[in-house]
């Protein structure tokens, strides 16, 4: 891996950390998007690189916030979880060797898919979900976390539309993400697929995703919720969009 391709992407993992720190998601969304997009990196190793340095974003996050956590539904999430993360993660190493523009057009339909979750924001409900809804919602979080190392869009639609405060939120997907990270990466581990250049990647990020965590903590962003909804789902789009339109040039010709 050259210099400029390793300064790119840890300034993709640097904005992508910031991001995630003060709304609870988005890490692996501008990494794995905007790195394929771009083709800086394969969907395989943007993946599991955003899955290790999400690890010490959460636990640079996290400390402090175990009260302001429905333990209840993690346990559920996490049930659905690890066996939506083995078919993820099975299913990305079949498309990555037989169908690369299938993969992304499912990547970028996925942007696209959270993209508009956010914008349009869910109706919260004036009562918790049942604890199957968590858990259907966990199954759903494991198998995009797997095949593309982005847990959020099932799970953050699941969490937004509870009546939970919005701190509980954002600390409730960073320990479902911790979960989920760890979970992949093991698997992904065991199968002996973290090679040279991601764990390179990954050491050089640490000390990245530290500061950007703390950056995101004490200094977040100038904006209104409505504005920064407005700016992510313009960018989200932008991303998805072109993954898919890319998709379609690539099987055409």
């Amino acid at each position: 891996m050259n210099t400029e391709l390793l300064l790119a992407l840890l300034a993709l993992i640097m904005i992508g950390t910031y991001f995630q720190t003060v709304t609870g998601f988005g890490l692996g969304i501008i990494v794995i998007g905007v790195a394929t997009a771009l083709d800086l990196a394969s969907v395989h190793m943007s993946a599991a690189v955003v899955s290790l340095v999400t690890l010490v974003n959460c636990a640079i996050a996290l400390p402090g916030a175990r009260k302001h956590i429905d333990w209840q539904a993690i346990k559920f999430v996490l049930i659905g979880v690890v066996p939506g993360i083995i078919i993820g993660v099975l299913l990305l190493g079949l498309l990555s060797a037989s169908a690369t523009n299938m993969l992304q057009g499912l990547l970028g339909s996925m942007i696209v898919y959270s993209g508009l979750s956010l914008f349009l924001s869910p109706q919260k409900q004036t009562t918790r979900s049942g604890n199957m809804s968590f858990l259907v919602s966990g199954l759903g979080s494991g198998l995009t976390g797997g095949m593309f190392g982005m847990s959020g869009p099932p799970i953050v639609y699941q969490f937004y539309r509870q009546p939970f405060e919005i701190n509980v939120i954002r600390n409730m997907l960073l320990a479902v993400f911790v979960c989920t990270s760890a979970s992949r990466s093991l698997f992904v581990g065991v199968q002996g697929e973290l090679d040279q250049d991601i764990l390179l990647l990954s050491a050089c990020a640490l000390p990245v995703v530290a500061l950007s965590t703390v950056l995101g903590r004490r200094f977040p962003p100038p904006l209104s919720q409505q504005a920064m909804r407005r700016m992510v789902f313009f960018i989200l789009m932008l991303i998805g969009l072109y993954l898919i339109v890319k998709a379609v040039m690539g099987a055409l010709a």
